[in-house]
């Protein structure tokens, strides 16, 4: 394990802070190792552009809409 000491400004620090309380860690070098973890997985990781990856997750948490049949796809969009 490599020790650092490192000057950060008050948002850092405060998203951070965010992140150790959302996750439930001990202290914020968990968090920095969290963030650092995401950042690989979102950007170096990917083969897509990482504002696509966000687009998705944030689609993928809308509600799906069920359809059913080809009839009641045109009633709800009134379509012919």
């Amino acid at each position: 394990m490599v020790k650092a000491i490192i000057d950060i400004d008050e948002e850092a620090n405060r998203v951070i802070n965010i992140l150790k309380a959302q996750r439930g860690l001990r202290d914020k070098s968990q968090a920095i190792n969290e963030m650092a973890r995401q950042f690989k997985e979102l950007v170096l990781d990917s083969d897509v552009r990482p504002e696509y990856v966000l687009k998705f997750r944030k689609i993928r948490k809308e509600p799906i809409i069920r359809v059913g049949r080809v009839k009641d796809f045109k009633g709800r969009y009134q379509l012919k």
